[in-house]
Order: structure tokens, then sequence, then C-alpha cells
């Protein structure tokens, strides 16, 4: 039985959150914390979160274990874009997007199809 978590609205730009996602998928929950927690990547940190929310969610069904879990899927969605200006030369303002991120990540018992 998998479980997921999810993360929304998150002040990441989404392709800076998938360099990060990318690491994780596919591999066990040890195995990813280790990983997220060695990184040199920004918003780490907001990832390894959202694994430790989806492994409780998952403890939360009888007879799984958060030590037979591995990270079924992640992906990442654009959230809505936050669009402010910035003043520029002779008058003239330049629209500056502030993107956001939906960040979903699912895990399942190994062996578990």
């Amino acid at each position: 039985m998998e479980a997921k978590a999810k993360l929304n609205h998150v002040r990441v730009t989404p392709s800076k959150m998938r360099r990060v996602v990318n690491l994780v998928r596919g591999q066990q929950v040890d195995e990813a914390r280790r990983i997220l927690q060695f990184s040199a990547l920004g918003s780490t940190d907001k990832v390894a979160k959202l694994l430790n929310s989806a492994v409780a969610n998952a403890e939360q069904q009888p007879g799984i274990v958060g030590g037979n879990l591995y990270v079924k899927a992640v992906w990442v969605d654009e959230g809505p874009t936050l669009k402010r200006f910035r003043p520029r030369a002779q008058g003239r303002a330049t629209q500056i997007l502030k993107r956001t991120s939906h960040v979903t990540l699912v895990v399942a018992p190994i062996g578990e199809d």
C-alpha cells in the first residue's frame, strides 16, 4: 500500500526543485535521506521533510515498516507565479517573476508494484 505527501506553494522554481527530486527517485528511504543530507543543492531540507512526512503517512497503515519503503514516484508541478516589478533606468519598470512549485512524493513497500 502506497502513501503520498504533498508540498504546495514552495518558493523555489520548479527547475531547481526537479534537480533535487531526481536524486531520490527510485531510492530506498534510508538511502534517499542520506543523499539529501549530504547534497550541496538547495531546497534539500524541504524535500527531506516531505520524505519524512510520506514515511510517517505510510507507517500509519498496519503492517508497514518505515525501513522497507522506497520512493516510488516524485514529481514537481509549477505553482502560481508571483509577479513583482523592479524599477529600471529612465523611469521604466521590469517585471520579475517569482515562481513557485508543487511537489508530490509517493512511497511504497519494497517488492510491491
